[in-house]
């Protein structure tokens, strides 16, 4: 598979602007590719002020990404911020060529910038088949929470298993500059402990409240060998990835038959 990963600034409340800059990067890629990976809030930057920038779904952006996809073939993923019965979620789309679409509301909020407050939290993640790829999106402070992400296999009553739930954890996010090492700590920890693929995709520049964004969008591989990371810089990068390196090295690693067993309670 050939996932491509879009780290760029972003234009503060602009969806306009912001689609403009997206679309030109997406038309200019240098080869096919089956994934395309957009930030966490993709539309606006990390922002409080949903009653301001939310966006009702099958509208604008939502109709962006059928068109990206159609175009190019590939599935477009990323977030952006949704109004729903009343309420706001921080949403992924995950949209594909043929139009059909599912989509994960981020679980875990962002405490300490008041997400939890604005915002309403997801209760199921989403698994997508894609190319023969089982493909597992999350949003940004998910990647604090290995429970939630744990690659448990398809019965949700945790048995040993050679099988697995997922081959790629992906996250989409805005995630501070200041906090990087996290980000890139957490995100070798994730593929490590899940014998999977993790791809993180964020963001550079600096937001509306002056917050620094280092990017340092990465793919990681199930050994948690770093395959690409970028900092700093703006960067369209695109990756091919092995479904049959990862499955030769879950036969001979099988460490998840060792796992322990657990109960999700939400």
């Amino acid at each position: 598979m050939n996932i491509t990963l879009l780290q760029t600034n972003l234009y503060w409340h602009d969806p306009v602007a912001n689609r403009a800059m997206l679309e030109e990067r997406i038309f200019n890629l240098y080869e096919p590719t089956d994934l395309i990976v957009l930030p966490e809030m993709f539309t606006t930057g990390f922002t409080m002020e949903a009653r301001a920038v939310a966006e009702p779904m099958n509208l604008t952006t939502f109709r962006w990404m059928k068109q990206m996809a159609a175009q190019t073939g590939a599935v477009v993923t990323g977030s952006y911020v949704v109004k729903e019965n009343g309420s706001f979620f921080n949403r992924l789309i995950w949209m594909q060529p043929d139009g059909q679409f599912d989509t994960y509301d981020k679980r875990h909020l962002f405490r300490m910038a008041g997400e939890d407050t604005v915002y309403k939290a997801g209760a199921q993640r989403i698994v997508k088949e894609w190319k023969g790829w089982r493909i597992c999106p999350l949003i940004c402070y998910d990647l604090r929470f290995p429970v939630w992400s744990r690659n448990v296999p398809v019965p949700t009553d945790f048995s040993p298993s050679t099988d697995f739930n997922y081959d790629l954890l992906l996250y989409v996010a805005n995630w501070p500059a200041a906090r990087r090492n996290p980000w890139n700590t957490l995100l070798q920890a994730r593929a490590i402990e899940n014998l999977s693929y993790v791809v993180g995709v964020n963001r550079v520049g600096q937001d509306g409240n002056g917050h620094p964004y280092s990017g340092d969008s990465a793919v990681i591989d199930f050994k948690g060998e770093v395959l690409f990371r970028e900092t700093d810089v703006e960067t369209v990068h695109q990756q091919t990835l092995s479904l049959d390196e990862l499955r030769a090295f879950r036969a001979k690693f099988p460490a998840n038959l060792d796992a322990d067993s657990f109960t999700l309670r939400l």
